[in-house]
């Protein structure tokens, strides 16, 4: 995959546990940035997918069945 530059400001407090993590771990800063980006990622996943399930229980999100939406999109599989 393409490695993209960002640049990012980070409290002290969390740019020193960075820097000691990454050493205890003998890995570099931004490997540890990739994981735990990662690791929250996966977090917030479970967290959109959770409230998606409530809006649709709730009636507050529509779910239409695939066979109509290709119907009315003219898509025939």
């Amino acid at each position: 995959m393409a490695s993209v530059k960002k640049l990012i400001s980070l409290d002290e407090g969390i740019a020193k546990e960075l820097e000691s993590v990454a050493k205890a771990l003998h890995k570099s800063q931004k490997e540890v940035v990739e994981n735990a980006l990662d690791f929250y990622f996966d977090y917030t996943d479970t967290v959109v997918a959770d409230k998606v399930t409530k809006d649709i229980k709730s009636g507050d999100m529509k779910v239409f069945d695939a066979d109509d939406v290709y119907k009315e999109l003219g898509i025939e599989l």
